[in-house]
């Protein structure tokens, strides 16, 4: 085996707080109003200190590598994303106001939200001119 024990442990922790991002991130997919992209970035960071073969998984996989690499390379999010991104949001935040949520405030809040991440995704790597 190579490596000193500290140095299998560092390696280690990095596995192990990239798992931690990792499946925060994906909670982050269910979730409208938690953020995915950064702690898929964080994972990918924390992996790619730890381990090869986990930063290899981690890009190579068919949902999420996508994902990674296009921001990594600063590229945009396609309308396809975006749109999904948008619709999904919208279903979730109407079936909390409509099933879960009584007071107005709360609902009131909820949409700010939306309308805010929409503007968001809708503008997200966009070249701005000025």
């Amino acid at each position: 085996m190579g490596g000193s024990i500290r140095e299998r442990l560092r390696k280690g922790l990095w596995v192990g707080l990239g798992s931690i991002f990792l499946a925060v991130g994906l909670i982050g997919i269910l979730i409208p109003l938690l953020p995915t992209t950064p702690f898929l970035i964080l994972a990918a960071g924390c992996y790619a200190k730890g381990s090869q073969r986990f930063y290899e998984r981690l890009l190579g996989s068919p949902y999420l590598g996508d994902y990674i690499r296009a921001y990594k390379e600063g590229s945009t999010l396609t309308w396809r994303w975006r749109l999904a991104s948008i619709a999904f949001l919208w279903v979730t935040i109407s079936i909390t106001i409509l099933i879960f949520v009584d007071d107005w405030l709360v609902r009131a809040i909820l949409i700010v939200i939306a309308v805010a991440v929409t503007a968001h995704l809708a503008t997200v790597g966009r070249k701005r001119r000025f």
